[in-house]
């Protein structure tokens, strides 16, 4: 068995003039992992290259697979993903994640941009202040989800209302009114950081009925779904598609 040409084109494309130590040590399990990743799985869905890059990242944020994350981060570049749009990922990542499981990935990031010559930081994309934080988190919760979520903010039992202040003011307020990404874009992620991580499944089916709300339909989930397979496995995999499946029925 060889590499086939479709995936050592793509290979090519990703680390332009770079030869994989485990065509070496790992043979057989190279050929067959390359042809099934960058032939068979890339050649079967309908996405651009930029967004099965984004999708790869914060799925490998996800699973904590650090050390692909900073193996692919550079192909991710060579593919148009833009530092801002990476930096937004791994940001976005710390209210579905949480900063103990960010922190290395953010590191990954600085030291790769470095290395390519990125001055750090970067302009900024915040577009709240501590002032408007809620009310702007709040509309952009009415945005994606509808209008049953005006209010949520001051909904709930005294004792745990709140967190949902919190994912108001903080998840929505400090992360997806920043610039950088769109709605569709951060949503997209939301669903690669949940189905990831597992154990997530009410708030993938509701990430995913939102992702289909505002525009990212069935086939484009299954797509994200199906080009990460090789990244996440098939578990949590078809746990993700049984969400989306329950979700495209409410």
């Amino acid at each position: 068995m060889a590499i086939s040409k479709a995936a050592q084109d793509y290979h090519e494309k990703m680390f332009p003039g770079y030869q994989s130590k485990f065509l070496e040590t790992d043979p057989e399990f190279i050929e067959r992992f390359d042809n099934f990743a960058f032939d068979e799985v890339v050649n079967q869905v309908q996405l651009d290259d930029r967004t099965t890059m984004m999708s790869h990242l914060a799925y490998l944020l996800g699973c904590q697979g650090i050390d692909e994350f900073r193996a692919m981060l550079p192909a991710a570049l060579n593919f148009g993903v833009t530092p801002v749009e990476v930096k937004e990922i791994v940001y976005q990542a710390v209210a579905y994640l949480g900063i103990g499981r960010v922190f290395p990935f953010l590191h990954a990031v600085n030291d790769v941009l470095t290395q390519r010559g990125v001055a750090l930081p970067l302009a900024p994309q915040s577009a709240t202040t501590t002032e408007n934080r809620l009310e702007a988190g709040e509309q952009a919760q009415i945005d994606i989800f509808g209008e049953g979520m005006r209010g949520f903010a001051q909904s709930g039992p005294d004792e745990s209302r709140h967190i949902n202040r919190w994912l108001a003011d903080n998840c929505f307020g400090d992360y997806y009114t920043r610039k950088g990404l769109d709605y569709k874009q951060r949503e997209m992620i939301t669903f690669c950081f949940l189905a990831a991580q597992g154990g997530c499944e009410p708030q993938l089916t509701s990430h995913a009925a939102a992702n289909m709300k505002i525009g990212n339909d069935k086939a484009f989930l299954i797509d994200i779904i199906s080009v990460n397979v090789p990244f996440i496995g098939y578990p949590r995999s078809l746990n993700a598609l049984r969400c989306v499946n329950e979700a495209a029925g409410r």
